[in-house]
């Protein structure tokens, strides 16, 4: 378990409301903003996809991938197939590509945990052909537990 530094005083003063966790839950914490985030990393940029391959209404498609947008996750890029009207295309923005290593914790968590006959999918690196896995380091290589990290109130940004 993550140890708090200092005084337990001073966590105490800690406000929740602030908490980056909860603001982040709030913005993709639900089934369907996740798994429009997965089929993003698989490579998914049009609507008939998201919904299609996520297995959702176009309703909620449409409102989850207004939500992501609007937040700054995706960007909408226009595109037209020849005799078809203008439609968007929604890709990763940096903030979106930043939640790359949280999609893959999921999968990792899902597939070490969750999959008894094993993993439906694995993550290889394209140069290298060696799996892809997501840890908590400190310096170039040192592999953390819980244990090995403590909790501190940081300094306001001014």
């Amino acid at each position: 378990m993550m140890k708090l530094a200092g005084p337990l005083a001073e966590r105490d003063r800690w406000q929740a409301t602030g908490c980056s966790i909860a603001k982040a839950m709030e913005l993709i914490g639900t089934r369907s903003a996740v798994l429009i985030l997965r089929e993003a990393f698989y490579g998914a940029t049009r609507f008939d996809q998201f919904a299609r391959r996520v297995g959702i209404t176009d309703a909620v498609a449409a409102a989850r991938l207004k939500e992501l947008t609007e937040a700054g996750i995706f960007t909408k890029v226009p595109y037209r197939e020849p005799g078809q009207r203008a439609r968007s295309e929604y890709r990763l923005t940096e903030m979106g590509r930043d939640l790359f290593p949280v999609i893959t914790a999921l999968m990792q968590f899902g597939n070490d945990h969750l999959q008894p006959d094993g993993a439906p999918l694995a993550l290889r690196d394209v140069e290298s052909g060696e799996p892809v896995r997501v840890d908590v380091v400190a310096g170039a290589d040192r592999h953390l537990t819980p244990e090995d990290v403590e909790v501190r109130i940081a300094r306001p940004r001014r």
